[in-house]
């Protein structure tokens, strides 16, 4: 059974930072892409970070550029997406992905900055 489980959502303050995880099973990790997404209300899903599968190449969105930082372990199957100068307008729900023969999300971790 595939399993993406995010965690290390919550409420920080502009400025603050987040380290978000995704702990998976069920599929052979280190051969997958991993990517994180977000989807704020009302608007569509929009991809934040991805990581090849050996974790040599990174890309992100030019909305985070700077400012986010994605890694995974592929001993412990997880994939992290740190989250620094965080502004209100990265308030949403953040989702793991992995691509590979098939693709599986996780259920999503929300993520408010707010004063």
């Amino acid at each position: 059974q595939v399993q993406l489980v995010e965690s290390g959502g919550g409420l920080v303050q502009p400025g603050g930072s987040l380290r978000l995880s995704c702990g998976t099973s069920g599929f052979t990790f280190s051969i997958y892409v991993m990517s994180w997404y977000r989807q704020a209300p009302g608007k569509e899903r929009e991809l934040v970070a991805v990581i090849s599968a050996t974790g040599g190449t990174t890309n992100y969105a030019d909305s985070v550029k700077g400012r986010f930082t994605i890694s995974r372990d592929n001993g412990k199957n997880t994939v992290y997406l740190q989250m620094n100068s965080l502004k209100p307008e990265d308030t949403a729900v953040y989702y793991c992905n992995a691509r590979g023969s098939k693709a599986f999300w996780g259920q999503g971790t929300q993520v408010t900055v707010s004063s």
